[in-house]
Parts: structure tokens; C-alpha cells; sequence
């Protein structure tokens, strides 16, 4: 599916939509182009209690505005698959008023020329949403947001509490660089009598988000060219010393037999830390109250923990999650693409964002959404959460931070993880393999920026 993503990206700028860099679909409309009544579409890929989530924005949404904006919200899938659905819908021109895309989407959502970007309708209202500013961030080019963040997440370690009390080790000092980890996997792992192993000191899915998240706490750009703000990213740089680290880090602990394999699904890389099998995993705060509720029904207890570092010298910290709302321009009246605003704004409110939170263990983009009632009745039930927010805090955003915007980010993603599956494997020494998946990604890369230009 990631796969798919990246050539319907690729298929959509090359049928013409996209422009020099980047470009949007014109200007935002005032307060007064919403005359009569107007419905919309959101697409959106919220499915379970995300989707109970949604359905209540909305009904809070329509008891303050909805005898002007009906909200009509269509799941269409997982994320590539709305971002495929998208690409025909701007092929038969017929897209939705506002779209939810995920993270790695934006590069492709600015130069597809279809949006009208969230920042003017900031400037048309006289406006500054408080937004989280390492959220911002991200949707942002020029210190100019393009989009508005919806659903953000951000990395931690979970620990298993029981495992390091059965290991003798203070779980309140978790560990902070991978060399830590690597010494704690060993003290962590255990082997029954006939020399199996029945606990991992450590196991995660090699999903190539987890890479980006490390390679930013050491403030390394993941792509050239400002992480791709400054212009058109050419290449990716997860073949850098500190990528290949990383990749032999984890080959180690896999050889040694500290570490447990589980592939790139990260479906089976957050159930066997839902098992109690690993004592230390490496996840989304999206996963927390799940993680806790598996917890309790398995004999243990969770304990979180800010992201890793590559190094004690690492002075970065990780790259947000998640996904962010775009309002369509093109083919929209002027009605519809206020309508979408007004709910983009409605969603970013405290009161919106502290029930979205906690109705969804997403972290509220919104910081003051923290201080009503029912996040800090949440907080209480999850104390767990509170890393999250602290690490959140914890550093002013950066280019490393900010995260890459490219044309072919979900390509590069594959493309890292077959290189960390190949170093884990044995199959290339860390070196050769992420350089390989690196520049594997050139004719991609280069295709994609003249397909813009």
C-alpha cells in the first residue's frame, strides 16, 4: 500500500496538477460568502473510537453552526487509499470541500495546486490559532501554515514495569540512549531452561517512522534542501553515520538474541509488546491506552519515557505523527470553502480538542485544550501521557524536528525499511544496505521534481 501511495502521488503531479514548487488554488474567501445553507464533504480515515471521534466534532459542530454548515464526514479508507481516492477525485473533478491527508502527504498536497492554504484564511479572519508550535511546524513552509493539524502524535519508549522489577533494574531511570537500551535488552532477556527465550529485552516493528523519529533527536535532516523547505528535496540522507547506527544497533540486538524480529507490520510489533513478551518497545502516543488496557489484562503495568537518542551527544528531539486537514479550492464555491474553514478552525478550538484527545489518545494540538476538565480527568486515568506532553515541550522546533517534506516520502519510507530489514537479516552489512536504499530512491526523487517544475 505504501507502494501505491507514492505512484498515485507520482500519477497525479504528472497529469498535470502540479506547478513550480508548489502553489495553491487562490485566495480565501471572507466571512460574508456564507449566504445560504451549505453541506460538505470531509473525507477523512478515522475508523473505531477515531471515528465515534469525528462523528462527535461534527454533532458539536452542527449544534453551534448548523443551521448555515452541515458536516457530512465519508471515511475512505486507510490513509493511501484516501490519497488514492483523492487522486481520482481531482482527476474527475470532483473533490471533497476538506480532505484529512497524513503527515508524509504534504509535499504532494502543496504542489498538486488544489488547496487553498489554511495560513490565508489566518490572514482574511485576522487570526493566529494556538497551535502547538512543534506541530506548526510541520504543516508549515516559510513559518506559513498550509494545513490544519487534526490528529498528532508523537514517539515514546513504553517499558514493561514488571520486567525491569524481574530484572532488578530501576524502571523510574529509564534508558535515554541506545547504548543504554542495548545494555538493558541483555539484563532484560530471558530464557527458559531448555534456552528459549520467553522475554525480549527489546522488540518493535522497523517501521521507517521510528528511524525518522531517531535520526531527528540527533538533529539530522532526513532529506537536503532543509529537509525540503527550502526548495525541492533531491536527495534522502538515511544512509548518513547515524542511520547506519541505528541499523547496526538493531541488527545486534536481533544476532544476540536480545532483540525479537517482528518484521515492519506494526500491527504485530505493538502486539507483542501487548503480550508482555518485550520489556522495552518503541511506539506512537497513539497506541498508549490501548497499550494499557492489553497491560492489565496480560499482568503488567506500562511505563513511558521520552524517545531515545542516537547518542548522549544528540541534541534534537522527534518528529510529530499523525495528519492535518487541507481545504480544496478548485471546483468549490466560495461557500464551501468557508465552510470547510470554519470547521478547520472549530476543530482546533480547547473545548474541540480536549474531548477529540480524549476520545482518540491523540495529543491536543492545542495547548490550552489541557486545562479543562475532562483532559485533566483523562490525564489522571493515563498518567502515562504526561511524557508525551512534556517532550513535546521540551524543545523549540527545529529543520530536524520539522520533519522532510517530499514528493516520494512514501516511497523513502519503504525504501528505509528494506534497508533496515536487510541489515537486520544479515543479508548486507548496515552500510551498503541503507546506502542502497538511499540511492535507490534517486530516479523517484528526480521524476517527481521535474514532473513539478
Amino acid at each position: 500500500m505504501r507502494r501505491l501511495a507514492l505512484l498515485t502521488c507520482v500519477a497525479l503531479v504528472l497529469s498535470g496538477c502540479g506547478g513550480a514548487g508548489g502553489g495553491d488554488a487562490g485566495e480565501a474567501p471572507p466571512a460574508d460568502a456564507l449566504s445560504d445553507k451549505v453541506t460538505i464533504e470531509f473525507w477523512h480515515s478515522m475508523k473505531g473510537a477515531n471515528a465515534e471521534a469525528i462523528n462527535q466534532l461534527v454533532a458539536d459542530f452542527h449544534a453551534k453552526f448548523g443551521s448555515k454548515i452541515q458536516i457530512k464526514p465519508v471515511f475512505q479508507g486507510n490513509y493511501d487509499e484516501t490519497v488514492a481516492k483523492y487522486k481520482a477525485a481531482v482527476q474527475q473533478e470532483n473533490t471533497p470541500a476538506l480532505v484529512q491527508i497524513y503527515d508524509i502527504g504534504t509535499r504532494f498536497m502543496i504542489d498538486s495546486k488544489q488547496v487553498v492554504p489554511m495560513y490565508k484564511f489566518f490572514e482574511v479572519d485576522k487570526i493566529q490559532p494556538d497551535i502547538e508550535p512543534n506541530i506548526a511546524s510541520y504543516y508549515s513552509i516559510d513559518g506559513k501554515m498550509w494545513s490544519m493539524p487534526f490528529n498528532s502524535s508523537t514517539p515514546l519508549l513504553y517499558l514493561n514495569k514488571e520486567a525491569f522489577a524481574r530484572a532488578k533494574v530501576d524502571v523510574s531511570k529509564p534508558p535515554t540512549t541506545l547504548d543504554e537500551m542495548a545494555a538493558l535488552a541483555e539484563k532484560l532477556t530471558i530464557k527458559d531452561a531448555s534456552g528459549t527465550v520467553t522475554q525480549y529485552g527489546f522488540g518493535s516493528a522497523t517501521y521507517g517512522w521510528l528511524l525518522e523519529q531517531l535520526l531527528a533527536t540527533d538533529n539530522q535532516e532526513y532529506c537536503d534542501q532543509g529537509n525540503g523547505r527550502k526548495g525541492l528535496a533531491t536527495k534522502v540522507q538515511f544512509d548518513s553515520p547515524s542511520a547506519v547506527k541505528v541499523a547496526t544497533w538493531w541488527r545486534d540486538l536481533v544476532a544476540k538474541g536480545y532483540a525479537t524480529n517482528v518484521g515492519r507490520k506494526t500491527d504485530d510489533g505493538q502486539a507483542v509488546f501487548k503480550s508482555g513478551t518485550v520489556a522495552m518497545h518503541l511506539e506512537s502516543t497513539s497506541a498508549l491506552r490501548g497499550y494499557v488496557e492489553a497491560a492489565k489484562q496480560n499482568g503488567f503495568s506500562v511505563v513511558t519515557a521520552p524517545y531515545p537518542k542516537i547518542s548522549s551527544a544528540s541534541a534534537g528531539g522527534p518528529i510529530i505523527g499523525g495528519a492535518s486537514l487541507w481545504i480544496d479550492g478548485v471546483g468549490h464555491s466560495d461557500a464551501e470553502k468557508r465552510a470547510a474553514w470554519e470547521f478547520a478552525k472549530f476543530s482546533v478550538t480547547p473545548e474541540a480538542q480536549a474531548k477529540w484527545h480524549v476520545g482518540t489518545g491523540y495529543v491536543a494540538v492545542t495547548p490550552k485544550a489541557y486545562d479543562l476538565p475532562v483532559a485533566q480527568q483523562w490525564r489522571a486515568q493515563y498518567p502515562q501521557f504526561g511524557t508525551a506532553v512534556d517532550q513535546l515541550h521540551a524543545l523549540p522546533p527545529s529543520t530536524a524536528s520539522a520533519g522532510c517534506i517530499l514528493g516520494v516520502m512514501p516511497q523513502a519510507r519503504q525504501a528505509s525499511e528494506e534497508g533496515l530489514e536487510q541489515t537486520i537479516l544479515g543479508t548486507k552489512p548496515a552500510e551498503q544496505a541503507m546506502k542502497d536504499a538511499a540511492t535507490g530512491l534517486s530516479r523517484a526523487i528526480s521524476q517527481y521534481n521535474e514532473s513539478v517544475k
